[in-house]
């Protein structure tokens, strides 16, 4: 009986506790917990080399990292330098071959990155002795050979190539160039020119020059012993002979004077670039450095932050727009806030920017916002704390940052102490709408004269005109008058007649094609047939094995995709009924149904623009006749993406004259294709299309 009493007071009193809970309430938060970070053992190497050591034996694992801490280098006319002797390290050493160090780096189950300013390995901690011998081999001994060097020279100077119409790559680089400057390490632009500027000599004498223990910091987190550790980075690492870099001055980046719109007339743009971006000289030990960051979070950093809320969400104008703060202990830095957006809302778009940006200097936060960010700057802090490159960045950051010792131990207990006052001083501080400079990136003809328009806080943005090299330009001109008698009828004849003319195309039965272009290293063959009865066969291998094939038959057809085939829909089969044609323009001819939409610049020529369908257009040189590519509008995973095919190179076949080199770019993918062979009315079969 007294038992039961006893459980029936028990019951009754949390009954009465749990009653008492008011649960529409969230708790209080408890204290930040404590961050308990491992203070390195240190020691440094008579050649300045300074070694940090933190001892980890949960698991048998251990990471290197060399960093060396020079100031931002400028290349000058020789930019590219720097990737150049990044790619060529890392690739063996004096004493072991590219292909020995690969070997035994993999059977090891190890890795090994060297670069031109850094390097990293990461091991069991059984072959912690090789491994750093290796990587220590590999960094002071590489091995420059002429081979390399034109290889991965040809690469570098294949990706500018391909980016030459790459909207995103040319609004980052006018980003970066209008930003910082061209003078300066941060704003300078590698282009093909500067490359070819580059001998082996150059890249030799940049290592010798900036690859130096003066700076050099290596830190060796995991599974070890320090005096083991010690007693090997002694005997790798002494060989380094003592030197410090060359020093040189830059003029540090200012913000402009007044808030304008710099804009880089993209024709090939599907939508627009805009950055809206200020300089700021934020450092890592600054007082208001945790309130810039989570005042930064707030505004563009991430899904519920206001930015994304704003432009995605409620007006619709993008997929994501973001915001990003920087520091560094040697320069000014760049804030920017961002996004790419339709053609149609670009104006609008840098004017919610700026309105966004504004409200963060202007008015508080509110206290959820700033709780909510606190919670995920604490989550990902937590979490970041089990990765040891995390921690290796740690101790480096504190050494060379002139951090305090507890920086990281007190990095909760510090953002939690971030106030609704604080996040604005640093909004007023780092961000501006008074000096803001408005990069767009896009296709002039389409967005200029909404852009020309936009006004904010009662006054009118100035545009002015900038090339994809962020050389100022005249405004373009889109409204070059078509000379008189010219039409879409006209254009279409010439360019007939420049390529063999209608009598000898139309002898034309069937053609065949092949053509290579090269991919990341490998051979990417494209393959096509066509005929005049609606028949069309396109097979791109990939070192000889189909990955995409397309067959046309009269009113049927298939596609096969990395073995897997579909029959074709009707949308699909009209579609590629319309590419099946060996000269469709002579089909534009006797439709009569193609207009003129204007004279346009294809690369640094001028053609005419033919609209072929709502999603489709082609561009006729004005001087030769001939045609210089077309552009269509294609979805892809609910997005629509432009497919943009270049013409060079005509080449007479048969008294015919074929495009030699096709360009074809969508989305980041860039693909040059040199035709190896053309046969007209032969090489085509029945069993080509079955």
């Amino acid at each position: 009986m007294k038992k039961y009493i006893v459980l029936t007071v028990l019951s009754l009193f949390m009954a009465v506790s749990h009653a008492q809970i008011d649960r529409t309430k969230q708790p209080q938060r408890g204290p930040a917990p404590e961050i308990n970070l491992k203070e390195p053992a240190r020691f440094e190497l008579m050649n300045g080399l300074k070694v940090m050591v933190v001892e980890n034996h949960k698991l048998p694992r251990v990471s290197i990292h060399l960093t060396i801490d020079n100031p931002p280098i400028l290349q000058g006319d020789k930019a590219g330098v720097s990737d150049l002797t990044s790619s060529l390290m890392g690739k063996g050493s004096k004493t072991i071959s590219k292909d020995d160090f690969y070997e035994e780096v993999d059977f090891l189950g190890a890795s090994i990155s060297v670069g031109s300013q850094s390097a990293s390995a990461s091991s069991l901690s059984k072959y912690f002795p090789r491994i750093l011998e290796l990587m220590a081999d590999a960094s002071l001994n590489p091995n420059f050979t002429q081979e390399e060097f034109d290889k991965e020279k040809d690469r570098i100077l294949t990706g500018l190539k391909s980016q030459e119409k790459d909207v995103s790559a040319i609004a980052n680089q006018v980003q970066l160039a209008l930003a910082y400057g061209k003078n300066h390490p941060f704003g300078e632009i590698t282009s093909e020119e500067t490359v070819n500027n580059v001998s082996l000599v150059d890249v030799e004498q940049f290592y010798r020059n900036y690859f130096v223990p003066a700076n050099a910091y290596l830190v060796v987190i995991g599974d070890v012993e320090f005096d083991n550790v010690k007693e090997l980075v002694t005997q790798y690492f002494t060989p380094w002979s003592k030197a410090v870099p060359p020093s040189f001055s830059y003029t540090d980046p200012t913000d402009v004077q007044y808030t304008q719109i710099n804009f880089v007339d993209t024709p090939n743009a599907v939508q627009s670039e805009v950055a809206v971006e200020n300089i700021t000289h934020l450092k890592m030990k600054d007082d208001d450095y945790l309130a810039s960051l989570l005042a930064n979070r707030i505004l563009g950093g991430g899904s519920q932050a206001r930015l994304y809320q704003n432009l995605r969400e409620d007006k619709g104008y993008t997929y994501g727009s973001y915001s990003g703060i920087r520091d560094n202990k040697y320069s000014p830095m760049r804030f920017d806030a961002y996004a790419q957006v339709r053609n149609a809302v670009t104006d609008s778009s840098v004017v919610q920017i700026l309105e966004e940006i504004d409200k963060m200097i202007q008015e508080p936060v509110t206290q959820e916002e700033l709780t909510n960010t606190k919670a995920l700057y604490a989550g990902n802090f937590v979490m970041a704390l089990e990765n040891p490159a995390t921690i290796a960045n740690y101790a480096l950051n504190i050494e060379t940052e002139d951090l305090p010792s507890d920086f990281y131990k007190t990095y909760l207990e510090r953002i939690d102490a971030v106030s609704i006052a604080d996040i604005q001083n640093a909004a007023k501080k780092h961000f501006s709408t008074s000096n803001a400079r408005v990069v767009v990136t896009g296709k002039g003809s389409d967005v200029l004269e909404n852009l020309e328009k936009v006004s904010f806080k009662g006054k009118d943005v100035p545009v002015l005109y900038y090339d994809k090299y962020a050389n100022k330009v005249e405004k373009p001109n889109y409204n070059e008058a078509v000379p008189e008698g010219v039409t879409a009828e006209t254009i279409l004849e010439k360019y007939i007649d420049a390529i063999g003319g209608k009598t000898k195309l139309e002898g034309v039965e069937s053609y065949a094609m092949v053509a290579e272009a090269v991919m990341q290293g490998m051979v990417l063959e494209l393959e096509m047939k066509k005929t005049t009865k609606d028949q069309f066969m396109q097979d791109v291998k990939v070192m000889g094995n189909s990955m995409q094939k397309q067959v046309l038959d009269g009113d049927k057809g298939y596609m096969v995709v990395q073995g897997q085939r579909k029959d074709l829909s009707p949308n699909e089969l009209e579609k590629i009924k319309e590419e099946s044609a060996a000269f469709p323009e002579l089909n534009y001819l006797a439709a009569g149904n193609i207009d003129l939409e204007g004279i346009e610049r294809v690369g640094d020529r001028k053609a005419y623009r033919l609209k072929i369908t709502d999603k489709k257009s082609a561009f006729y040189d004005t001087e030769t006749g001939l045609k210089l590519q077309e552009v269509s509008i294609e979805e892809v995973q609910g997005q629509e993406m432009q497919n943009t095919v270049g013409y060079d190179n005509y080449q007479d076949v048969s008294g015919i004259k074929f495009p030699f080199k096709l360009t074809q770019e969508m989305g980041p993918q860039n693909f040059e294709f040199l035709v190896k062979e053309i046969k007209v009315n032969e090489g085509v079969t029945p069993e080509d299309f079955k």
